[in-house]
Formats: C-alpha cells, structure tokens, sequence
C-alpha cells in the first residue's frame, strides 16, 4: 500500500472549556476567603463591576432601590428565590424543599447580606449577629482579638536582652539575626552556615555569639535541636553530668522505655535512671511558648444550621461569606454611546461580559454549596442526631447521584467550605468516610464511626486490664463490626494512640 499524503474531514465530539466555565469551576473551589480576595481583584479591573454598598437591615431586609440607583443598576437577586428546606426527622428523613435548578435566569445584582436575596431556609431563628469574629451576641459584643491580653513578645523580649549580653556592634547584629531564626517553640531554625555567608561573617564567630545568647532566660532558648534544649536547661541546674549527658544521647532508649539499655549505655543503677529520667520529664522541651500568645483563627462557616421547632433542621448560607456585587449598565451605556473606536467598545462589551457572568458564577457557586449541604445533613441525619458513633460512610457518589452533579463538582463544593451544626463547626469533608464491613448483615459502618469506637474503648480499659488490637477486634465483632487486626492498628496509629505493650507500662508507671 503506498504512502501519500491526503485530507481526511472526521466528525467528533469534544468538552471545550469556555474562559466562563472555567470562572464557574474555580469559584466553586474557593474558600470564602479567596473568594472574597478574587471579588475584589476583579472589582478593580473591572470598571462596570461596583460593589453594593447599600444599607441592609435586618428588619427590613433589602430595601428598595433610589431612583438614581435604578437608573445606575439593574436590580435583581442573582440568587435563588426558593429557599431550601431541609426537614431530616429522624422518623421520615424526608426533604420538604428542593433546590433550584443550575439554568435559572441572572440579572445583573448579586447580593447576599440579610433577607430575600440569600438562599436560606425558611422559619430559622437565631444567627442574627453572627460576624466573622465569631459573635452570636448582639452588636456591642467586644471581638475575640478586644479580650486579649497585652503580653511581651519573643522577640521584643530578646531584643532588649542583646545589648546586655553581648558588647561589640557586629556581635549584635549577629544576635539580632539569630533571635530573627527562632521558631515558635524557641529553636534557631536554619543552618549557622546560612548566617554566616548572609552577614559575611566567620563561622565561628556566629557559633560564638550563639553560646553567649543561649544564657539567656528561659533557659533553652536558642537551642537548635531537642537534645541541646534539654541540656542548656540542664547545665543551668547543674545537672548535666556524664550520665546525664549519656541520656541524653539516646533519647530513643527512654521513648521507648527501655531501662536494661539505659543502665547499660548511662553505667548507673535502675533507680538513678529512674531519677534521671523524671528530671528530664521535668523540663521544657518548647521554652519559646512562654512568649508565644497565639490566637485560634476564627472559621467562618459558609453554610448555618440549626434546629427546627417540631424536628428536623434548617439551612441557610452565612451571608458574611457572599460578596454583593453589582453591574452598572448605566454606566456601560453611557460610555458606549461616545466611543466610536471599535478597540474601545469591543474592550466595554469584554468588561459587561465578564461581570455578568461572575454574577451568574456566584450565584451558581451559593446555589450548588447549599444544595450540597442539604443533602449531606440528610444523609448524616444519625450523626446530628446520635453523634459520630451513628455516622454513615459516605462518598462524593452518593451525593452526586443525588443531585445530579458531577463527583468533581461535590468534590469542589466541600473542599474548604465549612458549615455551623449543632455539634460543631465542620469542614463538609468530615461528613464524608469509607465504609467499614458489617458482620454478614448487610450493615456497614463509618471509619470515623470505627475510630470512636476504639477510642472509647482504649479510654475505658482498666490499668490491669490493658486491650491488645486482637481483643479490640473481638469487641467490635461482638458488635456488628466485622474489621481485621490490621485495620484496627491502623485506626488506632491515626487516632495517636499507644500500642498494648506501651500503654500498659504507661498506665502502671513502669519504666
């Protein structure tokens, strides 16, 4: 057969990834945070996209636009006009509300503070005041940051320690730099090399300057490893002996609890390495904590849920994590009369394009993280209800099929996204676990429901009476839990927990 060259026409199909179906899909993934950090990127790029800075009360809910803002705006809710209802009874677990549909007309407002224009349930109580600081109390309620205490830091602390402790110019720099290299747990991070080449200094006097800053209180400071921690704490108790330091020298022997090898390697008897190792116990292994005064960060949840009188729970989306934005069309059609260049209107008819459809992109994004919300608290109706012990296994699958939305796209929607429950904040993942054979009965059970399992056990196991993982799989068996040894370490090495062997001598004071 010979070999020519030639045209061929072939019909195909194809997914093509238009600029605005990409948009939808990274909103989607963001958290509230970058989605808040994406808004205002394109706020200022975009000159026909404002942001709605209109008076809301709760009272009131949206109040009805000026005559000069209707000719300014158009004005219309870009988000859901139905509210989804989620009545997850224990009795019937039955949906009264569905969510609406992902082709629904947009306008050209998005807004999502307070009342109609918020897809949320109906009949819900309470939330009122919730703000990204965490309160549930009205207005006049102080942020978490207003109840702090003023305390000294690290690094102020050890700044005003340098001038005392060290005499020449250069060797304060030097301080200065490593105090700059401390952790939070007060250990000089990085190599006295990099020091040394950034300063344009000699090892050895970094290495100098080290030792005259690691006399500083707490003692530990400036420590670049555990061992060393413990041993400045050590030398200023007078306490760092040979033995001592032989210890110190295998900290694994001690982990592990191995007394015959510490007699042997420290040349003292079992009671002094008992001694010893209580001394050590003693110690601060994380000196820098006593400056340290860190804040939890506040999760801001995306989505609010709570109880209903009579059963049954609601929903509604946290507007403190929704934009407003809005398109001026006043504007756009202004300018679009006095431009006669074809660059300049085609660039005006790019900007109306790309703010309609972030409009239409957060109203999706609100829309499919409340449908997929309902449906996972309906699912996990048990654990609301019962707690982790009564979580189901459940996969991305179960809640697409559902919904009819593409695993990829719940998978989206629950990464990062939070939501406020009677038992807690969640992330929308945690709802979300493998499944765990059944004993022949068809039932399967949760891994996180597992886990609770097994750590009530271990919680309640008497100090004579020390669990192995093959007992733990007799328990679980005898309750309808049919798992393998294997998995039972695995769950048990997640959970942080000790072995048999390790627990019993913990549990009896042996060492």
């Amino acid at each position: 057969m010979a070999l020519t060259p030639r045209l061929d026409m072939r019909q195909g199909q194809s997914l093509v990834m238009t600029p605005q179906l990409q948009q939808a899909i990274k909103l989607l993934q963001l958290s509230n945070i970058e989605l808040t950090e994406y808004v205002e990127q394109e706020l200022e790029q975009n000159p026909l996209l404002e942001r709605d800075e209109r008076e809301i009360t709760p009272e009131a809910g949206d109040r009805e636009p000026t005559e000069s803002e209707s000719q300014n705006e158009t004005e219309a809710s870009a988000a859901p006009d139905t509210a989804d209802t989620l009545n997850a009874t224990a009795d019937s677990g039955t949906e009264s509300g569905t969510g609406e549909a992902m082709d629904v007309d947009y306008d050209n407002e998005y807004t999502s503070d307070g009342g109609s224009d918020l897809p949320q349930t109906t009949g819900a109580e309470g939330y009122e005041s919730w703000s990204p600081g965490g309160n549930f109390g009205g207005d006049d309620m102080p942020g978490i940051e207003q109840t702090l205490a003023d305390e000294q830091s690290m690094r102020a602390y050890l700044l005003s320690q340098v001038g005392m402790i060290i005499d020449t110019p250069q060797e304060r720099l030097i301080g200065v730099e490593l105090i700059d290299t401390l952790n939070e747990s007060g250990y000089v991070s990085g190599g006295l090399e990099q020091i040394a080449e950034r300063l344009g200094c000699e090892l050895g006097e970094v290495e100098s300057v080290l030792k005259q800053m690691q006399t500083v209180e707490p003692p530990g400071l400036f420590a670049r490893d555990l061992k060393e921690c413990l041993a400045l704490q050590l030398s200023d108790m007078d306490r760092l002996d040979p033995a001592m330091q032989k210890l110190l020298d295998n900290l694994e022997l001690m982990a592990n609890r191995d007394l015959k090898a510490l007699v042997k390697v420290c040349g003292v008897d079992a009671d002094d390495v008992r001694d010893m190792v209580d001394e050590i116990r003693a110690l601060d292994p994380k000196p820098g904590r006593a400056f340290t005064f860190d804040v939890a960060e506040t999760v801001i949840p995306d989505v609010i849920m709570k109880t209903v009188p009579g059963g049954g729970w609601a929903l509604e989306l946290n507007s403190q994590t929704l934009p407003r934005v809005l398109v001026n069309n006043r504007y756009y059609a202004e300018v679009n009369q006095h431009k006669n260049d074809d660059k300049d209107k085609q660039y005006l008819n790019e900007c109306l394009q790309s703010a309609n459809w972030l409009v239409k992109s957060l109203h999706q994004r609100a829309t499919t993280i409340l449908r997929v919300s309902s449906e996972i608290v309906r699912q996990q109706d048990s654990f609301f209800q019962r707690g982790i012990s009564a979580m189901k296994p459940l996969v991305l699958r179960d809640i697409a099929d559902v919904i009819e939305m593409h695993e990829s796209t719940v998978s989206r929607v629950t990464t990062n996204k939070y939501m406020a429950t009677p038992r807690g904040i969640f992330e929308l993942k945690y709802f979300f676990s493998s499944s765990v054979g059944g004993d022949g009965d068809g039932t399967a059970r949760s891994a996180e429901s597992v886990k609770s399992r097994i750590n009530d056990m271990i919680e309640a196991e008497e100090h004579k009476k020390i669990l192995s993982d093959d007992k733990i799989v007799e328990l679980l068996k005898s309750e309808g839990i049919d798992v393998a040894r294997r998995t039972v370490a695995k769950y048990r090495d997640a959970l942080g927990i000790a072995s048999s062997v390790q627990r019993r001598k913990e549990k009896s004071g042996a060492f």
